[in-house]
């Protein structure tokens, strides 16, 4: 069938120096971000107790690098106990022997031992679970570092603070999607060494990388979820609604806790998600190939085609970058929204050149992909088509998220008008969006997989999840981009800076709080592509010929697939709110016992809010922690591999449309809320000021909408995407020790 135009050396070359590139271009944009000098000494505050500049940001940036510390203690006792665990399961399938096995695609070959696969699988793992958490931790160094500088920058206009938010983003960007890369193709390589030509089991193995990428994003998601929309919430019950004062005014006990929360979960929580998206995206695409031509004829360029896409990836989004900084420059407020989506839209075009190129050099003409038990023939054409279904179904996803959360559209707009009658009807309405908002997206993915499973089965699924992904380092760089805005509006208040450039970055912070919703699509759409991809390599990998949901076995399994993100949310829902009951009582105790703090001349206790954010989200990320990990475990033991299958169809099904109607809900209840407070047209002018009842009423469903988009919404994409690569990961014990229900009965 004959090999791609791109010589191995060469795939050995560019992959790496691609990563090279993407990280070297994000340290460029972090040095020219730190050429805005801020001072680092406390100082003194203001005889009106505005909060020195200095000083909020050194609580801000010590209160959120503690949080991730605490953290990271509790996720790395669970890492290692994981660790042991999948080594014990996955060793046990032939009784921890060291003898060679029969290969998948050729039994009259011996490949190697399943105890290495084990112990490789634990190995990728760690490495993937290390590589999540720098990630996640990077990203919120990233944002704290620039959330004073665009205040700053502010001063100068909002074009130059526009600048300073999104190279601050592009460096978490880049960062991630290079450090993804670099770390999985050094994985790759190495385990090589040890397995030679056994691609099923070196890819197996690698299967554990995805794993510890997506375990860790879940506990950083729900941990830095439940922290920010508990002080979130406490924070604008007491001090928008009851004691009418602005939001981040330095005399809310809560403040810092509240921007101290936009880092930990809008970027860190973030960071991991995506990251974990790509690494499970690219092991689903790897283990479908390494069974296929690809794998047989052991041809490393067409295996390496994931990663290849992902390197195109870096370098499209890097000129990409150039427009929004160099090639155009933000004059004015309405520019910024437009900047931010033709990122989307040039970085769409330009991966579609990108991904052309790379099929045709690094593909065979022809090929054969592993199908269910049979080898489908695909021409390289086909697979290209299937990467750029993936691509443009993101963009759609992005824009129609866009079109239901952004202020500039009507749907947004009768949210904002549904307030004039108070709370009730802001709900009613908020909620209808976003059930509503889901048709559109749900079309979208459903085409998309059609399509790439009708030219390459799973393995099209798997590079149609990587296509939506290909451009992670603009998409990151623009979600990223609105915490940071957000903070450096924070800040300028607590400062007390100029009304003007408040004014300046709360039009950052709105154009961004539209972008954080289209980076949460993408995050959605992504993970049901790549949770259908898993699936498929699972049920290949556990020898299930056909999934037949009329089997009571499978039946079962897909009823309670289909409620577990109900579950799910329902804790993660539950824990904000508990979070949330004691920070309101905290910040209403101190309103009512601290004399001066609400006349401006005592300083409220910042510390016990932080606190209080930090012990419930640690405490409260357990149980759903346990629920997601613990499932595909009892299931695959007790019920087997159709039970299993039944519940990974039904929790994907499930999970997507709770996830995008829960984000989007709470996206235009937000940007409901922001359009009154703006009062930029004639119509929001009738309904403000602040302080109105019906901005009130609006406050009341952005409260409501917080955990929506901030916590369930972004945490039940994680949920669908781990059970899937876990269920792939203990495919082999399942299948061979599996349904001891069933076996007994």
């Amino acid at each position: 069938m004959g090999a791609g135009i791109l010589p191995d050396l060469w795939t050995l070359i560019l992959i790496p120096l691609c990563a090279v590139v993407g990280i070297a271009f994000s340290l460029i944009q972090w040095v020219v971000v730190s050429r805005v000098k801020v001072s680092v000494e406390k100082q003194s505050p203001p005889a009106n107790n505005k909060n020195g500049f200095s000083e909020s940001l050194i609580e801000e940036e010590e209160g959120a690098t503690s949080f991730l510390f605490t953290e990271y203690q509790y996720v790395g006792i669970f890492m290692v106990a994981f660790a042991v665990l999948i080594f014990l399961f996955l060793g046990s399938v032939e009784g921890f022997s060291t003898k060679g096995q029969a290969c998948t695609y050729d039994s009259t070959r011996m490949c190697k031992p399943a105890l290495a696969t084990a112990a490789f699988s634990t190995i990728a793992f760690v490495l993937g679970g290390v590589t999540s958490v720098v990630s996640g931790f990077l990203g919120m160094k990233i944002a704290t570092y620039a959330n004073a500088r665009t205040t700053l920058e502010a001063r100068k206009g909002v074009g130059k603070a526009f600048i300073v938010a999104f190279r601050s983003g592009a460096v978490m960007g880049f960062l991630l999607a290079a450090n993804g890369l670099l770390v999985l193709y050094i994985t790759i390589n190495l385990f090589k060494l040890y397995y030679g030509d056994d691609w099923e089991g070196l890819f197996e193995s690698i299967t554990g990388y995805g794993l510890g990428g997506s375990s860790m994003a879940l506990f950083g998601r729900v941990a830095g979820g439940i922290y920010t929309k508990a002080a979130d919430v406490g924070a604008d019950l007491v001090g928008k609604v009851e004691r009418n004062i602005p939001e981040d005014d330095p005399r809310n006990p809560a403040v810092i806790a509240d921007n101290v929360g936009d880092n930990v979960g809008d970027i860190a929580g973030m960071g991991s998600d995506l990251f974990g998206s790509y690494a499970e995206s690219s092991c689903a695409a790897l283990v479908v190939a390494s069974i296929s031509s690809f794998g047989i004829n052991h041809d490393y360029t067409a295996m390496l085609y994931p990663l290849l896409v992902s390197s195109m990836g870096i370098l499209v989004c890097l000129l990409t970058t150039l427009f929004a900084t160099d090639f155009f420059e933000i004059k004015s407020v309405k520019d910024i929204e437009p900047t931010l989506k033709k990122q989307l839209i040039i970085s769409t075009i330009l991966m579609t050149v990108g991904i052309a190129i790379v099929s045709w050099v690094a593909l065979p003409s022809s090929f054969t992909i592993y199908n269910f038990g049979a080898q489908k023939e695909v021409k390289n054409w086909q697979l290209f088509l299937c990467v750029c279904v993936g691509l443009w179904a993101g963009l759609i996803i992005g824009f129609v998220t866009e079109y239901y959360t952004s202020n500039a559209y009507s749907p947004v707009q009768d949210v904002a008008d549904s307030c004039r009658t108070g709370a009730a009807t802001n709900v009613i309405f908020g909620l209808a969006l976003g059930y509503k908002s889901v048709i559109i997206p749900i079309f979208a993915i459903a085409i998309g997989i059609f399509v790439s499973f009708s030219f390459a089965a799973m393995y099209g699924v798997a590079v149609a999840a990587l296509g939506m992904l290909s451009t992670i380092a603009t998409g990151l760089a623009i979600d990223a981009y609105g915490p940071i805005s957000d903070n450096a509006g924070g800040i300028a208040e607590m400062a007390g800076m100029s009304h003007r450039i408040r004014e300046r970055t709360d039009a950052l912070d709105a154009a961004g709080n539209t972008t954080a919703a289209i980076g949460k699509g993408f995050a959605i759409g992504s993970a049901a592509l790549v949770s259908l991809a898993l699936f498929g390599a699972f049920v290949s990998r556990a020898e299930i010929l056909a999934v037949d949901v009329l089997t009571p076995k499978v039946f079962i399994g897909l009823l309670v697939g289909a409620m577990l993100p109900y579950w799910f949310s329902a804790m993660t829902m539950k824990s904000v709110g508990k979070a949330a009951l004691k920070m309101v009582e905290e910040v209403r105790r101190q309103f009512n016992t601290i004399p001066g703090l609400m006349e401006g001349t005592a300083k409220p206790d910042y510390a016990t809010c932080v606190k209080i954010s930090t012990d419930a989200s640690i405490r409260e990320m357990i149980a759903p922690g346990a629920l997601v990990m613990l499932t595909p475990l009892i299931v695959g033991i007790f019920f087997g591999v159709e039970t299993l299958s039944g519940v990974l169809a039904g929790s994907l099904v499930s999970g997507v449309q709770i996830a995008i109607s829960a984000s989007n809900t709470g996206g235009a209840w937000d940007n409901a809320k922001k359009y009154i407070e703006a009062g930029a047209s004639e119509h929001a002018r009738t309904l403000g000021p602040k302080g109105s009842d019906a901005h009130k009423a609006a406050v009341i469903g952005d409260t409501v909408g917080d955990p929506l988009k901030d916590t369930s919404g972004p945490s039940l994409n994680i949920l669908i995407k781990l059970m899937a690569v876990e269920s792939l990961v203990f495919a082999p014990f399942f299948a061979t020790h599996g349904g001891l229900l069933f076996k007994i009965f």
